[in-house]
């Protein structure tokens, strides 16, 4: 396979700056209504983009829980590979992707911890068998084998047969958005480009060139 050869056309939608809205927040929810509507797989996955203490920048995909006034929310283990890079530098960047819709989003902004009674909240919403893989893995950890983990799991699951509370190392965080970039393929490669870029105090909207 030739993967010099593998290139897609696409023409389904145009994106104006003048049917932007005046927010960007307000931008994301109408696309990710969209999304959900048009039935995309997967429409809340991000990718995460942190950088480590090594300077070196790591990538994951991870599950969008909120998206509100002040920004998006996920949640995973403090202790993690994520968790670490961010009490290194507070910055990331997400990049959502809708194929169906030919259609992606980037973010970029500053990370903070979400106040511990959301992430009790949260945490206790989740399903019985998440709540005790929350306390049974040793994210990013080396394990001997998957056997270390199911032990783990099997000694919480008696340790806490029905209310299962939140591991102080697990919860939730919010990306406070700097920027807002929402890029929807056109043919030809001249795809159309809207950046919301903030000063501080205001949002700022602008066409990039593709």
């Amino acid at each position: 396979m030739n993967l010099h050869d593998i290139r897609a056309e696409y023409s389904k939608q145009q994106l104006k700056r003048s049917q932007c809205a005046e927010q960007p927040l307000t931008q994301f929810a109408l696309w990710l209504e969209e999304a959900f509507a048009a039935q995309v797989n997967e429409p809340t996955a991000m990718n995460l983009a942190t950088v480590g203490a090594d300077g070196r920048p790591h990538a994951r995909v991870v599950l969008l829980k909120e998206a509100n006034d002040e920004g998006f929310v996920f949640f995973s283990n403090y202790a993690g590979s994520k968790g670490e890079d961010l009490a290194h530098n507070p910055f990331a960047a997400l990049t959502f992707f809708w194929a169906e819709l030919e259609r992606q989003v980037r973010v970029t902004g500053r990370v903070e911890r979400l106040p511990a009674a959301q992430s009790d909240a949260y945490f206790a919403s989740r399903p019985y068998t998440s709540r005790i893989g929350a306390w049974a893995s040793e994210q990013s950890r080396v394990i001997a084998g998957k056997s270390v983990l199911l032990a783990r799991a099997a000694k919480f699951a008696a340790q806490y047969p029905a209310d299962v509370p939140r591991p102080p190392h697990w919860g939730g965080y919010l990306l406070r958005p700097d920027m807002l970039e929402f890029w929807q393929g056109r043919p030809s490669r001249l795809h159309d480009r809207i950046r919301y870029r903030s000063d501080g105090t205001a949002w700022h909207k602008e066409r990039l060139a593709p």
